[in-house]
């Protein structure tokens, strides 16, 4: 097996021992092919990122969108010494528990099992990784997921606890605590590895950068406009409110300043080749400027040896995180809050809601034969509503209206 510099032999343990097919690939190099040939991943092409999936060719879906963070997260992990396949592993798990219709969905899933522990897309991630992607079975003929290695679970880790009173992110069910358990072993309280933390700001990155290359192609931002000091206002006010509560306002005002200054900002857009060059320089200019900001400060921080795991945490500085933030707080103003906008997010929501009931009113007969055993087996309400939603969980934006259509 190919030498794991910085990296244990717990690292790279599976629940499930496997016999080893050959010694040229590593064992994350084995997970990376696992992650990308699951079902789960191939799903995302299908679910919304911000604007919905399917209405337009040139949006991110939630595919593209982790195929980016993906590869920004290899790159920069690398460079600070973490495993390359290890860190992409982390950007190709960490939405795969996400169900139709992004956050919408999230919220409407978490509604519907409040009472039972409720529905967080990290925690589903971890169960649709440890339990419902079909690959290695233990002794006893439980699924135990795609058997990752004990990093990989670890690295896609974003919340490593239980659901809280009074908080929305959680990591884990308490019926996926084992697992959960498992991949912990070792790992110092509630702190997250330095791959997850890539993996995390990479994410940020990602989804800041190009959900406004997307709203701004569709029109839905004009450039221009946010050099007005009432939009910039705007913006400021959410970004303080929504994402740095921690930053001063006229913190985050400078961030807006720095971002309209680069010389490669999108004065105009009109969707001709020139205008599109533009648009391309301009996202490709803050990824590099986001993720060689956390690379440099983290370097300075710990030197230039190789950091993994629990040697480092990556740091990345205040005007960074203000200027990810104050782009965030554009994809808010523009696209999530724009006319129209909560019309079809009730919408999606009912669509969710009526799937549902429809299944447990028809006692699960209609579910996929993979969470039709697991309602069979259930001895419980709960456990069959989670059967229930682990089914709708795994649909996407389009089959989850054929499913509605064919239900009610």
């Amino acid at each position: 097996m190919p030498e794991l510099a910085g990296y244990e032999v717990a690292d790279t343990q599976r629940q499930v021992v496997e016999p080893i097919k050959e010694t040229v690939r590593s064992p994350f190099a084995r997970d990376r092919a696992r992650v990308l040939h699951s079902s789960a991943l191939r799903r995302l092409a299908a679910k919304t990122q911000v604007m919905l999936a399917g209405q337009s060719d040139f949006p991110r879906t939630r595919l593209t969108h982790t195929l980016e963070v993906a590869q920004i997260a290899r790159e920069l992990g690398a460079s600070l010494g973490c495993d390359a396949d290890l860190v992409e592993v982390a950007g190709l798990v960490h939405d795969l528990g996400h169900p139709p219709y992004g956050h919408n969905g999230e919220d409407a899933l978490n509604d519907i099992t409040k009472n039972i522990g409720g529905f967080e897309g990290n925690a589903q991630t971890l169960r649709v990784l440890t339990r419902l992607e079909a690959k290695v079975v233990d002794d006893s003929g439980a699924s135990v997921g795609l058997n990752l290695t004990r990093a990989s679970l670890d690295a896609g880790c974003k919340y490593p606890w239980p659901r809280r009173t009074g908080e929305r992110k959680f990591g884990y069910y308490a019926d996926d605590a084992a697992s959960f358990d498992w991949l912990r072993t070792g790992a110092p309280g509630e702190r997250t590895c330095l791959e997850e933390q890539v993996m995390d700001w990479s994410d940020d990155v990602a989804y800041s950068v190009h959900d406004v290359e997307d709203a701004v192609h569709a029109g839905l931002i004009d450039p221009a406009a946010l050099l007005s000091s009432h939009e910039q206002a705007m913006l400021v006010t959410i970004a303080h409110t929504r994402y740095r509560p921690e930053s001063e306002p006229a913190a985050l005002a400078a961030a807006i300043d720095r971002l309209t200054g680069l010389p490669s900002w999108p004065s105009r857009f009109d969707g001709s080749l020139r205008s599109m060059v533009g648009l391309k320089q301009f996202t490709s200019t803050l990824i590099g400027r986001f993720s060689r900001a956390a690379q440099i400060a983290t370097q300075i921080a710990y030197g230039d040896s190789v950091l993994t795991r629990y040697m480092a945490d990556l740091i990345v500085p205040d005007e960074a995180r203000d200027e990810v933030a104050v782009m965030k707080a554009m994809a808010v103003q523009y696209v999530m809050q724009r006319p129209g906008a909560e019309e079809i997010y009730a919408e999606q929501r009912a669509i969710i809601t009526e799937v549902v009931q429809a299944l447990l009113s028809r006692e699960g007969r209609d579910l996929d034969a993979l969470h039709s055993s697991a309602f069979v087996a259930a001895d419980d309400d709960a456990l069959r509503l989670r059967a229930v939603v682990d089914q709708v969980a795994s649909l996407t934006d389009v089959s989850i209206v054929e499913w509605h259509q064919r239900l009610t």
